[in-house]
């Protein structure tokens, strides 16, 4: 039986289990890169700012930041002036849809069977509420938003073939949605997603098992936060980049405080925070250069990144 099920996946075009030969990936980005770099939970213009200022101090290039709050955490101005450093600079900013469970009065986003819809939106109402909220920010310029549910990712998907939403928009899915095989990552991308952000703890077999069966980007955890298992897989950022190109390394960091919903009166832990995860990327970039010398990052301001527009 097992043989015959390992038959009809391929015959889907879907690996018949994890490749443990670990294939290389002959799979790119657009530039004909293998990597480009992440730095998330940069959640307003302070934490911004100091990416940039930090990534200049250590000769890094940051192709894309991605912030966990919310756009309607964010004010006008303080959008602007994110999205006018991304502009300057060539970085994506991706911001997350801000309505959602965990901030709702449910308390299901509190249990411990209840965590896993903590990202995800109840009712119809929440819903719109999100939309509203990538409506607002691409108003304003934005052209790169990040969603953890698989209803919003399919609207957001219809509204963008309808204009009604930018064609241009990237739409980047969240690591909380929690899709961990090749067979759900590939329905993640026929619902519409630009890129997906795999669970942190998969190995290098079932990465390039899900390599093989999408060809979006995946946005690959080498330090994750301590709520997200907390590793550390800096040496392995070779093998990762090699099976699963196109990646965006992502730089988490390690025992760090939680800045979720973010502002004024964390502003410096996020800034400090941020400057760290930088310098993360640069110790981990050492590594990928050392071990890989051929490997090609992408430069600033590829063409096909989320790139916010003047308004």
């Amino acid at each position: 039986m097992t043989d015959t099920i390992r038959e009809r996946l391929l015959s889907l075009d879907l690996p018949a289990g994890d490749p443990h030969d670990l294939p290389s990936s002959p799979k790119r980005f657009p530039d004909g890169c293998h990597a480009r770099v992440e730095i998330p939970s940069v959640e307003g213009p302070g934490p911004m700012t100091a990416v940039v200022e930090e990534a200049r101090r250590q000769g890094v290039v940051i192709h894309r930041v991605s912030q966990g709050s919310g756009i309607m955490m964010l004010t006008d101005a303080e959008i602007r002036e994110m999205l006018a450093v991304g502009r300057a600079h060539g970085i994506e900013v991706s911001l997350f849809v801000g309505p959602r469970n965990a901030w709702d009065i449910t308390p299901d986003a509190f249990t411990p069977a209840g965590r896993a819809a903590a990202l995800r939106h109840a009712g119809m109402d929440q819903v719109v509420y999100a939309l509203e909220d990538i409506r607002r920010g691409c108003d304003l310029g934005l052209r790169s938003v990040l969603v953890a549910d698989e209803g919003l990712l399919w609207l957001t998907h219809e509204l963008k073939a309808a204009g009604d939403l930018p064609r241009d928009l990237v739409v980047k899915v969240s690591v909380s949605l929690g899709a961990s095989n090749p067979a759900s990552i590939r329905l993640m991308e026929r619902l519409g997603a630009g890129t997906y952000n795999v669970p942190t703890a998969l190995t290098l077999a079932r990465l390039a098992g899900i390599r093989q069966a999408v060809g979006i980007p995946l946005d690959v955890y080498v330090e994750a936060p301590d709520d997200f298992g907390g590793f550390v897989r800096l040496y392995e950022i070779p093998e990762i980049v090699r099976v699963a190109s196109p990646v965006y390394i992502k730089f988490g960091l390690r025992n760090a405080a939680s800045v979720y919903p973010s502002g004024i009166h964390l502003e410096e832990v996020a800034i400090r925070q941020c400057r760290e995860k930088v310098r993360r990327a640069a110790l981990g970039l050492r590594l990928l250069r050392q071990f890989w010398p051929d490997v090609k990052i992408s430069a600033p301001g590829a063409p096909d990144l989320g790139l916010p527009v003047a308004m």
